[in-house]
Parts: structure tokens; C-alpha cells; sequence
């Protein structure tokens, strides 16, 4: 995976556009620090592949929540606590 910075990315755009389209994805980093990802996609693809990279984000996400929530001893919570926290929350809103 290649890595190029914010700088080079304004710098050389058209260099950068010919290696995309060979390396497939680059990862944008500034200040030595990845902030986003290239990623080359066919025309008729676009959609998909956005759909495809919110679902990752997505599942990456709910693994957080629930690595969490082990660490804090969450996931041993009974579900009638958690029904009676869902209607706290609900009546809470209600006001």
C-alpha cells in the first residue's frame, strides 16, 4: 500500500491520478498520520462501492461499541435492565 501526503497530493494531482489507477488505492496521510483513503472505482461501480465501504465502517463501528462494552462489563447487563433503560430513555424523550 502506498502512502502519500497532503502536500504531494495538491502538488503532483496528475501524477498521483495515473498511480491510482495502477495501485488501486492510496492512503492520504498528514503530518505522518493516514486521514483518508484513495480508492480507484470503475464508472458504473460507484454506488456499490460506497455502499460496500459504509457497511465496513459500519461493522467496524459496532465492533468498537462492543469491544467496549466488554471492557466495561456491559455485556453481562440483564435484559430486564436494559428494557427498563430503553424506557427511561423513552420517557425521558417524551418531556
Amino acid at each position: 500500500m502506498k502512502f502519500l501526503s497532503v502536500r504531494e497530493l495538491r502538488g503532483k494531482s496528475s501524477r498521483i491520478w495515473e498511480t491510482l489507477s495502477k495501485e488501486r488505492e492510496l492512503v492520504v496521510t498528514n503530518n505522518g498520520r493516514p486521514v483518508a483513503i484513495l480508492s480507484s472505482v470503475p464508472e458504473d461501480n460507484v454506488e456499490e462501492s460506497l455502499a460496500a465501504i459504509r457497511q465496513a465502517r459500519a461493522s467496524a463501528a459496532v465492533a468498537r461499541l462492543q469491544a467496549r462494552s466488554v471492557e466495561r462489563g456491559l455485556d453481562k447487563v440483564a435484559l430486564k435492565e436494559i428494557e427498563a433503560e430503553i424506557k427511561k430513555a423513552r420517557r425521558d424523550r417524551a418531556r
